[in-house]
């Protein structure tokens, strides 16, 4: 007992008398993670590259609120909510537009997600252009320059599609600024278009990154891409169609116009391979694929939050009687949003392939073999063919048998790829009035839609957005497509769904600056968008 007593005093006076010192409170940091002393070399800069994509993944992968993905689509006229029951915090205010206001909790992330990823560019900018740094060869410095830009340009076109005029950060914010103020959209629009011509000269080509297995890095024909759009929206189409010319023509991407992939030898068509896992790089053999953010299954730091498409997009099918989770059907579904009738009924011609079973589910059947009705047809009636068994998109079907309640989904996010290159140039060269070269462009896609082919005097700009709808239903951010184009609220009063269509007003084009942000910002005026 006494050695014992000894062993835990004789450490405890020791720390008592060292507690004594006032030198013992004194910090001694012998190393720490910072941007200082990590953006030094290649490694650094690359491991600091990787962070921002990953802060981008969660754009889209975010969970916090599962319903947050819906905010991009529904009260437009691709989506609605389904019932109450499947809806978040998130969706309301925008299917029910005279509700939203500067507490909006969607429009608060999506805020904050944009400036966190113009924080952590600008601070790889910063220290990639020192003129000082000296372990980066200068082919490198371009490189990660280019990535770091490229993603900046992402976001403020993000954000000043959505807010219109926003505060301008082009250097790390390292410490509390209360004095922001919002800078025009054609100030903004043109530092977009300086970082992404920076960009598009100093990327690589998308096969470079293949080769070092690398394949979710920035290449040079995603800059061309958005920078497309930004001319646009800058109503500059001579720029933007050029752009559009040098991916189609560099010979570096084709439609997939044949089967191919993991399942090309059972029922399918060319349009639904491209969605299918395991077919959606350009290495998996997607030529179309131009950015494509990956997500792994089951592997540490392979995807981010928990992102929830599926669980969106695909119906609640199991909660009928008869009827399990399987994986063609595509995985477990909530069906928080059902495509609206406009997109289901009013826009595909017959025998469009982007509206075959294969791409858009009509009809399902009891799938039970323990259930009298396997075999049948399901029909039902009510609200359970808006959450149950609505019509839904394939696009997002995933299935991991180790996790059949299918709490997230790791399946790679197609960010641009070849067929919304033909739309936006179909969009410039109807800005520059030729009409023939748009209806053209648009053939393209028709044609491998096996579809009939439109005319010349076919071509306006709803037709573009339609066309849109039929190609990238469930990829392009809508809501941002609509607003670019300025024609958000005209559409959701006429293809919306109901109570969308009767609250929205002209000001909910613009979402509401987050109200904590104007209430911190004591220093200076951030004023808020007209109507909220």
């Amino acid at each position: 007992m006494k050695r014992l007593i000894i062993y835990v005093l004789v450490p405890c006076s020791i720390f008592l008398m060292n507690a004594c010192s006032k030198s013992f409170l004194d910090e001694h940091l012998v190393s720490t993670y910072a941007p200082q002393n990590t953006l030094k070399d290649s490694l650094g800069f690359d491991a600091a590259i990787v962070g921002l994509m990953n802060l981008v993944r969660t754009q889209y992968t975010y969970a916090g609120d599962q319903g947050l993905i819906c905010t991009m689509y529904i009260g437009t006229d691709e989506c609605e909510m389904t019932t109450p029951a499947a809806a978040t915090t998130a969706m309301f205010p925008y299917v029910q537009y005279n509700t939203m206001n500067s507490q909006d909790g969607a429009a608060s992330y999506y805020w904050s997600w944009a400036y966190r990823v113009i924080n952590n560019a600008n601070q790889i900018i910063q220290a990639i252009e020192d003129p000082g740094l000296t372990g980066v060869t200068q082919t490198d410095k371009n490189r990660i320059d280019g990535e770091a830009r490229f993603y900046r340009a992402y976001a403020y076109e993000f954000l000043n599609t959505l807010w219109g005029d926003v505060p301008l950060v082009d250097k790390p914010v390292t410490t509390a600024r209360t004095d922001f103020t919002r800078t025009p959209t054609d100030s903004i629009i043109q530092f977009i278009i300086q970082d992404l011509k920076f960009a598009e000269a100093n990327l690589p080509d998308p096969d470079f990154w293949i080769s070092i297995h690398q394949e979710d890095r920035m290449n040079k024909y995603a800059a061309m891409q958005l920078l497309a759009e930004v001319y646009l929206r800058a109503n500059q189409p001579a720029l933007a169609k050029q752009e559009c010319l040098n991916i189609i023509n560099s010979g570096k991407f084709a439609l997939i116009t044949q089967r191919y992939g993991v399942k090309k030898n059972q029922p399918g068509d060319p349009f639904s391979d491209m969605f299918v896992m395991g077919n959606e790089r350009r290495s998996q053999g997607n030529t179309e694929a131009i950015w494509v953010i990956e997500e792994e299954h089951n592997v540490p730091g392979g995807s981010t939050g928990s992102d929830q498409h599926r669980r969106v997009w695909v119906t609640a099918y199991y909660n009928i009687p008869g009827m399990v989770i399987c994986d063609s059907l595509g995985g477990r579904g909530i069906g928080r949003m059902r495509l609206t009738n406009y997109a289901l009924y009013g826009i595909f011609d017959t025998g469009d392939m982007r509206n075959s079973p294969y791409n858009i589910r009509r009809a399902l059947y009891y799938n039970d073999p323990s259930s009298p009705k396997f075999g049948q047809r399901v029909i039902l009636t009510g609200t359970d063919t808006m959450q149950k068994s609505a019509p839904y998109l394939t696009k997002w079907n995933s299935f991991y048998p180790d996790d059949i309640f299918g709490y997230s989904t790791d399946k790679d996010l197609i960010m641009m790829r070849l067929g919304e290159t033909y739309l936006l140039l179909a969009e410039a060269q109807f800005k520059l009035g030729d009409l023939a070269g748009a209806a053209n462009s648009i053939n393209v896609l028709r044609q491998r839609a096996h579809t009939s082919l439109i005319q010349p005097a076919d071509v306006t700009l709803d037709f573009i957005l339609d066309e849109r709808l039929r190609e990238l239903m469930g990829e392009e951010n809508r809501r941002m497509t609509l607003v670019r184009t300025g024609k958000l609220v005209e559409r959701v009063k006429k293809y919306g769904e109901t109570t969308a269509a009767q609250t929205i007003q002209n000001y909910n084009a613009l979402l509401p600056i987050p109200q904590s942000e104007i209430d911190l910002n004591k220093s200076a005026v951030l004023a808020q968008n007209p109507g909220y």
